[in-house]
């Protein structure tokens, strides 16, 4: 099951630096605007580049609309992720 937070959790969490923030969509969205201190892994490349990506912090995924995010995140916890939350609503 995928736990969700609020885009103003997401960005207090951003802020701190207690997660980090992984925005899966494409180049061109993400050159458009993203949070500041994402982290830019397509969903198309997330498989390939788990190692970039640490297991022992929280991990926030983000999209243009929740749905490619909500993909990734289930991706990650069956790739042993414990602590990944989705975007609710997306950018």
């Amino acid at each position: 099951m995928i736990r969700h937070l609020s885009p103003e959790h997401v960005e207090a969490l951003a802020r701190s630096g207690q997660a980090l923030i992984v925005d899966v969509r494409e180049a061109s969205e993400f050159r458009e605007g993203h949070i500041p201190r994402a982290k830019h892994i397509a969903l198309s490349q997330l498989v390939h580049r788990l190692r970039e990506v640490p297991k022992d912090k929280t991990v926030v995924v983000v999209c243009r609309s929740g749905n490619r995010s909500s993909r990734a995140a289930e991706l990650l916890s069956q790739a042993g992720f414990r602590n990944v939350f989705n975007m609710s609503g997306g950018m």
